[in-house]
């Protein structure tokens, strides 16, 4: 009896060690095949990548809506890290109940016609070229205004991308000449010309103005306008920025009335940006500073090399002028938050 026992008992282990093995070497198996499955995907080769993130959390994406006017207006909001975020981003920019729900505080619309989808898109790392494949209903502008403007958007919202600098449309899988209302698209699209004004001039500057659709929410809209300067420099920017907006735009300015622009000097990343004694009396308080000194800080982010603004009053720093105010210590990453 007792062998008996015996034999049963060694048998039983026989049986447990054998399953256990099993399980081993399945497990060992299923970890082999995983990393050979991602070093194969490694390295094959691609010539375009779709953007992609590595992180979980939310990205501070700057989304370019129209306004009633149909002028663009750039705004940041936060949209999560996912596979092919550049894709997702342009779902944002189409003309649907979810998106006007979204934006209704804002007076702001979507550019992209109802129905619009990115069918695929693809960038290449190299030249920076985004290739957009859109659905047939992008064709559905009601007038060339309105169909620059959802380029212009389409293009300077993908530029925000650090891996884009160009953008070419393509419809339903192929590559047309033009859009409904003649706009080209034969070829890929850089950023040009952000609500231009006119086209006079002999170079061009980008001015941050302020507008409103509805009075409750307030919004900073980069314009661009024509000078007579052959080379405009910092001083011309905020020359157009104190002169004010074109007539009958809607658009206004933080600067007081009074205040003039006395000078700009630019040293070591920081442009000195010298105004009128009747700023003293025109700013009361830091919240009015502030704005009047983000209206001109956006104006002078167009050149690279400004890192920060300081105001002098008549040549004065602003503790010298006896003014209890401070200066923001970069310029501002966003002209809107929304």
């Amino acid at each position: 009896m007792v062998s008996k026992k015996l034999i049963s008992i060694f048998l039983l282990l026989i049986i447990l060690v054998s399953i256990t093995g099993c399980g081993k070497m399945q497990a060992m198996k299923e970890m082999v095949t995983s990393d050979e499955d991602q070093k194969d995907t490694a390295e094959k080769p691609t010539d375009s990548v779709e953007i992609t993130v590595e992180q979980d959390d939310a990205r501070d994406t700057v989304i370019y809506y129209k306004s009633d006017k149909n002028l663009l207006v750039p705004i940041k909001r936060k949209i999560s890290w996912d596979t092919g975020i550049a894709k997702k981003t342009l779902s944002y920019m189409v003309n649907n109940d979810k998106n006007q729900t979204d934006m209704v505080k804002s007076g702001l619309n979507p550019v992209l016609p109802t129905g619009s989808e990115v069918i695929g898109m693809s960038v290449d790392e190299e030249t920076g070229l985004a290739k957009v494949n859109f659905s047939k209903d992008i064709l559905n502008t009601n007038d060339k205004v309105e169909e620059v403007s959802l380029v212009n958007a389409v293009v300077y919202t993908l530029t925000e991308f650090p891996k884009i600098n160009k953008v070419q449309f393509m419809i339903d899988g192929g590559i047309k000449e033009t859009l409904t209302y003649g706009t080209d698209i034969s070829e890929p699209i850089e950023r040009r010309d952000i609500n231009l004004v006119d086209n006079n001039g002999d170079s061009k500057v980008v001015v941050y103005y302020k507008g409103t659709t509805n009075g409750e929410y307030e919004y900073y809209v980069p314009v661009t306008k024509t000078v007579t300067a052959p080379s405009p420099d910092m001083y011309t920017a905020l020359e157009e920025l104190f002169e004010g907006p074109p007539e009958s735009s809607g658009l206004y300015t933080d600067i007081p009335m009074g205040v003039e622009l006395k000078g700009v000097e630019f040293k070591d990343g920081v442009a000195i940006v010298d105004l009128s004694g009747d700023t003293k009396e025109s700013i009361m308080n830091q919240q009015a500073f502030d704005s009047m000194n983000k209206n001109i800080a956006l104006t002078l982010s167009q050149f690279d090399e400004v890192e920060k603004v300081e105001m002098l009053i008549e040549g004065k720093t602003l503790e010298e002028a006896k003014m209890n105010l401070s200066t923001p210590e970069a310029i501002p990453t966003f002209a809107n938050e929304y």
